[in-house]
């Protein structure tokens, strides 16, 4: 039975600066039970899609043509009432962003009550009941239900969302990119609850995501999208294993896989198109290696491919089996070979025991007065202890600090050197942006010490810091709160050349020139725009272009590429280590990505509560991790193989409270292979040492993952 039904959608955005076409002739349908995708690069059309799906379009998108139907009913006509009823109902929404999504001044068991009751007319013991059975079902402590949205974790507020648009039973679930910035461990946790649950509902799901790794995992068919159209589309299985469209094929070489043998991450050069135009030819035109005169001028049509079921708008899908063994090679793509960099390294980066923890000796509330104060501040004091008695759960995180001391960075040492990318890997919440943060002195570190070129951080804190600011920048993990939204993109990226002094003359090449390097090309186009008239890519070119447009010796990089889609992601991956290898600048590269940091890392750091639990060669600790923590982010890598199989990690329970001090592992509540030595006694990284390798744990692995045997290649079936 078909439950979806999208034919030849097209939607087009009135703007200031002119129409802009953002899906033209877009066609799937979703079957009873099915898993759907829809993947491709940002501003492919992907949410724009989903908004005309769900009727969440911004008043100044228009949609041209096209039907939508859902069970045979026309989504398009029904009124602003029939979609509230229809919606939550029958069709289920999971945005990117759960922060966004939560009110943050209702709990988030209000929440839940007030979807069912919206809908339902049922008791509030009932919605009350139904909401715990929810927490439940989405892996979360149902005593914890009355509490507030800022208490929980990010992975942990994207489930209350889930739980929020599974609360009716609806028959389809669509997710927008439910899984971007979460780590590893968290996004595996949060796809194989989804999973269990549409098994246990007989749901069905349209996933909205780049990431083709969640999508060879949870999908079942997929479309791939580009300039608002359909390039490809079939099952899973065949689309990512023998792609027949050259953008496909693009995509899959740009994702970073851990099984992958290869040195290269394979970028697609060029912009995706401005779409102030419907397209006349092929919309992938302008970047395809095997591009000729009929791309340009005739658009193709999606075919089906005779023997499979799998549907190409390309002109050349008979010669896909020569495309595909041609863009595995990165010169084919335009892609730069890089080197290995220097081997004789000079360090760049010292740090010695640092330590960043914040404390507070006396509550909050204990320093208001209630007398012998003014008597406005009395009067506050009493309403706010007032609040506390009737509110005590939402204000208990301000007001009940009683000294304790939050160790967000504990006694971590270690060094980077020109020419060389030191990647930090551990889930949410290990203290990686603090370490960034005090390595940029944006914050004061606690104890310990580091030297940056020689001269200690006090020595910079002592008026030098100018200095330290141009030659130290630090790329943060979001553009959209890193860049000031009332400058333009010239000046974003001037400015740090007026702030050092840098010569009037200079800087206008500087800024062009820095643009263009970091993919913004040509740079005219971008200078007067402001950062929201930009994608989540764009503005996270801009915000590489203003570390880079100074020349630092080192990058402090906070997630730079969590929010970029693959070939995005590529672009700045191998940006960074061109300039690592052709510059030697120093690299500290934190991330979540391990797949992504087996490209470019030349070595690794996996931290868990603020220290590092092992530290080595980024091949030896990918070929034998020795920390079960290590083993356990590893293993919730997804499989990029649809017909791969394993086993899904479970780490029972969340990290401890960094105020918490234990006796023994800090890992040691969560490990499978903990010991009574391990409550007991705390490893330090040289409890095991190899060559180039060094681990906190007294029960390493002792398996190399080089043992295993690859798997067999796909089945050519042209």
């Amino acid at each position: 039975m078909t439950l979806l039904n999208v034919n030849d959608l097209v939607v087009r955005y009135d703007t200031e600066e002119g129409p802009r076409h953002s899906v033209n002739g877009v066609s799937f349908t979703i079957e009873d039970g099915v898993n759907y995708a829809l993947s491709g690069e940002s501003a492919s059309g992907k949410s724009t899609t989903a908004k005309a799906i769900l009727g969440l379009l911004p008043d100044c998108a228009v949609i041209e043509s096209g039907e939508i139907e859902f069970e045979g009913r026309d989504l398009r006509s029904m009124t602003a009432a029939e979609r509230r009823d229809f919606l939550w109902e029958e069709i289920a929404f999971i945005p990117q962003t759960a922060i966004d999504a939560l009110d943050p001044v209702m709990t988030v068991g209000a929440q839940i009550r007030q979807a069912i009751q919206t809908h339902r007319d049922v008791s509030d013991q009932h919605a009350q009941r139904r909401s715990r059975e929810l927490f439940e079902t989405v892996g979360l402590d149902p005593e914890r239900i009355e509490e507030y949205p800022h208490r929980f974790s990010g992975g942990m507020r994207q489930r209350v969302v889930i739980a929020m648009a599974l609360a009716l039973d609806p028959k389809l679930i669509i997710a927008d990119e439910p899984t971007t910035g979460l780590d590893v461990v968290v996004q595996d946790q949060i796809i194989d609850n989804i999973l269990q649950i549409q098994e246990e509902t007989d749901s069905s799901l349209l996933l909205i995501t780049h990431d083709l790794s969640v999508i060879a995992e949870a999908c079942d068919e997929m479309s791939v999208l580009y300039g608002g159209q359909v390039m490809e589309q079939g099952h899973v299985d065949n689309v990512l294993l023998n792609p027949s469209n050259p953008y496909t094929m693009g995509l899959k070489q740009a994702y970073p896989t851990q099984d992958d043998d290869s040195n290269e991450l394979i970028s697609m050069s060029g912009e995706p198109p401005m779409l102030d135009e419907a397209p006349t030819g092929c919309a992938f035109n302008s970047r395809c290696p095997f591009a000729d005169e009929e791309c340009e001028t005739t658009q193709p049509q999606l075919e089906k491919l005779p023997y499979r079921n799998q549907r190409v708008a390309c002109h050349h899908t008979e010669r896909a089996t020569r495309m595909r063994k041609q863009a595995d090679d990165p010169s084919t793509w335009g892609s730069p070979e890089h080197d290995a960099g220097s081997s004789n390294r000079e360090v760049l980066l010292e740090v010695e025991g640092l330590s960043k923890w914040y404390e507070s000796d006396t509550s909050l509330l204990g320093r208001l007065p209630l007398e012998g104060g003014s008597p406005s501040i009395t009067r506050v004091a009493s309403t706010l202890r007032d609040a506390y008695e009737r509110q005590g759960n939402v204000l208990r995180d301000v007001f009940d600090s009683t000294g304790t001391r939050v160790r967000a960075v504990d006694d971590v040492s270690f060094s980077v050197s020109r020419g060389e990318i030191l990647g930090v890997v551990g889930e949410s919440g290990c203290g990686k942006s603090t370490l960034a943060q005090t390595l940029g002195l944006l914050e004061e570190p606690s104890a310990g010490t580091f030297t940056f070129d020689g001269n200690s951080h006090d020595h910079y804190q002592d008026g030098n810091l100018q200095s330290f600011r141009e030659r130290v920048q630090v790329i943060f993990q979001n553009p959209y709160d890193s860049l000031n939204p009332r400058m333009t993109v010239k000046q974003l990226v001037k400015e740090p050349l007026t702030i050092h002094g840098y010569r009037l003359d200079e800087r206008e090449q500087a800024v062009k020139e820095t643009l263009e390097r970091v993919g913004l090309a040509p740079a005219e186009h971008y200078l007067d725009a402001y950062p929201d008239e930009l994608s989540g890519g764009q503005r996270q070119r801009v915000a590489l272009a203003r570390a880079l447009v100074i020349d630092p010796d080192l990058l402090i990089c906070d997630e730079p590429a969590s929010m970029l889609d693959v070939s995005l992601k590529a672009d700045v991956l191998n940006l960074l280590r061109e300039l690592v290898n052709t510059e030697e600048i120093g690299v500290l590269y934190i991330s979540h990505d391990l797949p992504s940091l087996s490209y470019i890392a030349d070595r690794l750091a996996i931290m868990y509560l603020g220290q590092f639990v092992e530290r080595g060669d980024t091949e030896r600790i990918f070929n034998s991790p020795k920390h079960p923590y290590t083993e356990a982010l590893l293993a919730a890598i997804p499989e990029m193989d649809p017909r791969g199989t394993r086993d899904r990690v479970t780490l029972e329970g969340q990290p401890a409270s960094p105020a918490t001090r234990t006796t023994g592992c800090r890992f040691a509540s969560r490990c499978p292979k903990s010991t009574d030595q391990c409550y007991s006694e705390e490893p330090t990284l040289d409890t095991w040492v190899g060559e180039n390798h060094e681990a906190a744990c007294f029960h390493p692995n002792e398996e190399s993952r080089d043992e295993t045997q690859p798997r067999d290649s796909p089945i050519e079936n042209d």
